[in-house]
């Protein structure tokens, strides 16, 4: 059973950095995309950043590029999120969850619905 734990979150002013890791654990192969999720109350959920576990280019959301980058450590089972530049439009629980299944789609396409496993999420708040 895939086990997904974040941790990193907290309070920053604008303009401040956060790093967010997610530890996973269970995982019956070294293929399956990864990725970093957000969702803010009364938003929708919005996939930030991934990658593939097998490495590659990651994939970024529009809304974060340049200010986000993501790093993994396929050994330790390890993907961090590198936030700089940090808005209050960021604040919003983050997710990290992985896409185990067989699918016909690169990880930079792959629909949403096939993410079926996630973390609990840590609490990202920026204030002005």
């Amino acid at each position: 059973q895939v086990q997904l734990v974040e941790s990193g979150g907290g309070s920053v002013q604008a303009g401040g950095s956060l790093t967010l890791s997610c530890v996973g654990s269970g995982f019956r192969s070294y293929s399956y995309c990864i990725a970093w999720f957000r969702q803010a109350p009364g938003k929708e959920r919005e996939r930030v950043a991934g990658t593939w576990s097998g490495g590659g280019r990651p994939f970024y959301a529009d809304s974060v590029k340049g200010r986000f980058t993501i790093s993994e450590d396929i050994e330790k089972g390890t993907l961090t999120l590198h936030m700089n530049s940090l808005k209050p439009e960021d604040t919003a629980t983050y997710y990290c969850a992985a896409a185990t299944g067989t699918s016909d789609y690169p990880c930079a396409d792959s629909p949403d619905s096939e993410y079926n496993n996630w973390g609990r999420g840590t609490q990202v708040t920026v204030s002005t």
